[in-house]
Parts: structure tokens; C-alpha cells; sequence
């Protein structure tokens, strides 16, 4: 199932910062984001339902979060 998430996330240097907490968390998941898109996409690969752990995550490190349905 593929998640999509609308992020404050804005630089490679946050992203860099974010993976070793989302590769914890999801060691299985294909995860991406798309910088260049309005909304600073995350998008992630996952079999499990992991709304609420990724916008928890996000939101723990000072990130705005919100899955887009």
C-alpha cells in the first residue's frame, strides 16, 4: 500500500537527518521525498498501516505531517 504525506520537510540535510529514524521504525518500507513538489511529498511503500507512526515521527522531530487521502 502506498502512503502519501504532505510534509514541512524542505532540504536533503533534514531528510539525511530523518532516515536512520524512519529505517528504524520501517526497515521493510520504500520511502522517498519528493523536495520539489509544493507540498514537500512523502511517500512510502508499506504493508503495515503506519499513519499515525509517521506523522508521531515528523512531528517528534519538529515537522509538520498530514497524510493526503
Amino acid at each position: 500500500m502506498i502512503f502519501v504525506f504532505k510534509t514541512s520537510v524542505k532540504s536533503k540535510m533534514q531528510v539525511k537527518k530523518l532516515k536512520p529514524h524512519i529505517e528504524k521504525i520501517l526497515p521493510k518500507a520504500k520511502w522517498n521525498f519528493d523536495l520539489e513538489d509544493i507540498d514537500k511529498i512523502l511517500r512510502i511503500d508499506s504493508e503495515e498501516n503506519i499513519v499515525l507512526i509517521i506523522i508521531g515521527l515528523l512531528n517528534a522531530h519538529s515537522y509538520s505531517c498530514e497524510e493526503l487521502v
